[in-house]
């Protein structure tokens, strides 16, 4: 790696004059120590313990500040500190980075870039609109919830964003503040604990999530509690991952069981074939989180009119929930939300969430367009879920979260396994009543309807794909129909065998076509 280094910044297109960012990861932690009692909020002890951790596991120990020191003679900064990777970024030249290079205890340099693409918002001035606000918690069966008394009580979500002005004044927070819901704070950009200014993103976000305006709930998790982070230097659409790292590790640290992120990359700091959830530097701290028992909840992102056939990262990572968006009214996939699957084809989005919701800004409640507000509902759903079964590991959470799905078990690249419904959660299972028959003929697959038949979230659609064995959709459909009688033409060039799933008023079923 060392030796190499030239040729990779060249290769990177970087200055060769300038200053960059870089990752410096280490070799070892020897001679460090660790009291995990000390370091740790009680809750981040308790949830390890939960999940099965060694409390003693190296990933926690501090980096060894002898290397800290050694590196801070030769760079013009030293940014951030990761214990999870064992290393820090630094702000250097070229001449200065192949000096650390040759240091040896310097295992790996990684340049950083700094532009990216988030999960970017857009607004629509409008009146208060209840319809809308009903809608988002209708499609989530709310009312499950709300009848046991559930609001997220006991959860604590790190919510990682742009900004939280107005976070610290207005009725809609209120509860939050009179009850001393929000536990920590802290700007990663300024290196101050403020975050109440800069992008007001933050705080439509966390209205998502918990907040109240006069009687009505603008999301699920009104009694959790909260961590703030400012991850973003500038508003939308740039950002710097190594903000999203330090958070987590942040966030870890003050006993987060949740973290919701709205950050996403991939052009131009990424290619297509990069979001493998396993290549980029963000997805390793996801799936790092994940592995410390924080459920990570993340936004696939706005890039489906772009035509982005594979999501971003981090919400490649297979660790991630990641969060797509559906239109409130039709709960079809809304134009926007980016699609999947990762560029090894595995499935995202995991669930989805209203991608038109009521936010509250500093100085109006308005209505907002984006995957960033469908990733705030469904973490305030995942903090119920959790509330309602404590003893949930954070695979466990992920995994009933998607089995909740209006669509479960059938799936496609727009809207995963649909959106999560809390009646999975307080209710006993009961069986899908047969809604759809399926016949076969040369060429041909015919659907025979129930159209009689209850009508679920997923209300009047047809959704079906065709599959390969391994479980990568070679295409899938939406379908409104006319009658109750569907004939779907199977497409030649698909190599056999391959499965025909499809799912319609809460059933699903499925047929092995041979040849």
């Amino acid at each position: 790696m060392k030796k190499s280094l030239l040729f990779i910044l060249l290769l990177c297109g970087i200055n060769l004059f300038s200053q960059n960012h870089y990752w410096v990861l280490f070799t070892d932690k020897k001679g460090v120590s660790f009291d995990p009692y000390e370091y740790f909020d009680q809750k981040a002890i308790d949830r390890r313990l939960k999940n099965g951790l060694n409390l003693y596991d190296s990933t926690d120990f501090p980096v060894k500040q002898e290397y800290i020191d050694n590196i801070s003679l030769l760079v013009d900064s030293v940014n951030v500190v990761t214990r999870w990777f064992n290393g820090v970024s630094v702000i250097a030249d070229d001449e200065q980075i192949k000096k650390v290079a040759k240091l040896g205890f310097v295992r790996e340099i990684q340049p950083i870039y700094l532009t990216t693409r988030i999960a970017d918002y857009s607004t629509s001035m409008s009146e208060f609109d209840t319809m809308l606000l009903q809608n988002e918690m209708r499609m989530f069966q709310a009312d499950y919830f709300e009848q046991k008394g559930i609001n997220g009580q006991g959860v604590r979500i790190a919510v990682f964003d742009a900004g939280f002005p107005g976070v610290d004044k207005i009725p809609v927070f209120e509860h939050l503040r009179n009850n001393n819901k929000i536990i920590k704070t802290y700007d990663f950009a300024k290196k101050k604990e403020f975050v109440y200014s800069y992008n007001h993103h933050g705080t439509m976000v966390l209205s998502c999530i918990a907040g109240i305006n006069g009687d009505l709930k603008m999301g699920l998790a009104t009694g959790a509690e909260f961590l703030l982070a400012r991850t973003e230097i500038n508003t939308e659409p740039f950002s710097e991952e190594e903000n999203w790292l330090a958070a987590a590790e942040w966030a870890d640290k003050n006993g987060a069981d949740i973290i919701s992120s709205s950050l996403g990359y991939t052009l131009p700091r990424y290619f297509q074939y990069e979001m493998d959830g396993k290549t980029t530097f963000v997805a390793k701290a996801a799936t790092m989180a994940f592995n410390k028992g924080i459920l990570v909840v993340n936004a696939m992102g706005n890039d489906g009119d772009d035509k982005w056939f594979v999501v971003g990262t981090p919400a490649d990572a297979e660790a991630v929930l990641s969060i797509g968006g559906v239109d409130p009214f039709t709960n079809l996939h809304i134009s926007f939300s980016s699609f999947g699957p990762t560029a090894d084809g595995r499935l995202k989005p995991n669930v989805c969430a209203a991608g038109q919701a009521l936010v509250a800004s500093p100085k109006k409640i308005t209505t907002a367009y984006g995957t960033s507000f469908a990733t705030p509902l469904v973490s305030g759903f995942a903090a119920c879920v959790l509330q309602l079964n404590p003893d949930f590991t954070a695979k466990q959470l992920k995994a009933n979260i998607e089995q909740s799905g209006n669509l479960y078990p059938y799936f496609d690249y727009a809207h995963g396994y649909g959106i999560p419904q809390a009646s999975y959660f307080t209710e006993k299972y009961k069986a899908k009543d047969t809604t759809f028959v399926i016949g076969l003929d040369t060429g041909f697959i015919f659907i025979e309807l129930d159209t009689t038949a209850k009508m679920g979230t997923d209300s009047i659609y047809f959704y079906y794909h065709f599959r390969h064995k391994n479980g990568k959709i070679a295409r899938y459909k939406v379908i409104k129909p006319k009658n109750n009688e569907i004939v779907i033409s199977i497409p030649n060039e698909l190599e056999r065998p391959i499965i025909f799933m499809g799912h319609y008023r809460g059933y699903t079923n499925e047929i092995i076509l041979k040849q």
